[in-house]
């Protein structure tokens, strides 16, 4: 492989702030000399995180090898995920009078036709289901361990505690028509076979505006274009999605 030179498109204050991280961590373990520093170990992994690069290209372009690659991605990761919310820490200052905006997606990912519970019927293709709870202006508060693509939204919100959590601290949730019978403090659009009256259209409405901003939740995390097509272990999507999670929620994240 042949290096060049290559801009990436986050901000100088994040990587020092991830750097920071991994000074933390080093000095915690009582690490020895490292082929490369703090900063210039955080710029291969964010660029890993950022554009999606093989750890082949990041170790060509940083002069490592590619064992050494995928060892300080896998170090870094963990230190950044290490500083994602939990559940109860993410709804922490919410309650009655509050609402969050629930929903699910999948991250892509490559898998072989035999691996059916990783199969999404609803997206036609592999990969992980991840829940996101987020504010009404689409900030988000917390995002989930990564399900097999064939969970139904329902059943992941269920099993990762939302609906119970949001029940317990009264806090009004919106989600979309996967979520139907979820009960709960959960609301989601009305349907019917026929044509609904009106005060039921207008109610869909201003649900769906109220809805909307959430998206832009998932639309920052696949900004990291790891999560548009993710070609590592399905076991390794949960860890880098709440890595992902604290550098959108940094802010130095730009």
């Amino acid at each position: 492989m042949v290096p060049y030179l290559a801009t990436l498109d986050v901000a100088h204050e994040l990587v020092e702030h991830v750097s920071w991280l991994i000074h933390a961590r080093r000095h915690e373990a009582g690490s020895r000399w490292r082929r490369l520093g703090c900063f210039k170990q955080a710029l291969p992994v964010l660029a890993h995180l950022r554009k999606n690069e093989t750890f082949a290209q990041v170790a060509a372009g940083f002069g490592v090898s590619v064992a050494t690659a995928w060892r300080y991605a896998d170090e870094t990761l963990e230190v950044l995920a290490a500083w994602a919310p939990g559940l109860r820490e993410a709804l922490a200052g919410l309650g009655e009078g509050d609402f969050v905006v629930v929903d699910g997606t999948l991250i892509p990912a490559d898998r072989i036709a035999a691996d059916e519970p990783y199969y999404s019927q609803k997206h036609r293709k592999h990969g992980m289901n991840v829940q996101v709870i987020a504010r009404p202006d689409g900030t988000p508060l917390w995002f989930s361990r990564a399900l097999p693509g064939r969970t139904h939204d329902l059943t992941a919100a269920r099993a990762h505690g939302i609906v119970q959590a949001c029940l317990t601290r009264e806090i009004l949730v919106l989600a979309d028509r996967a979520c139907q019978g979820a009960g709960a403090t959960v609301r989601t659009p009305c349907y019917g076979h026929r044509e609904l009256p009106g005060h039921y259209q207008r109610y869909n409405r201003a649900h769906a505006r109220l809805r909307a901003p959430g998206e832009r939740a998932f639309a920052q995390l696949k900004a990291w274009r790891i999560l548009r097509k993710a070609r590592c272990s399905t076991n390794r999507i949960s860890r880098i999605v709440q890595a992902v999670h604290t550098l959108l929620t940094s802010d130095y994240s730009g």
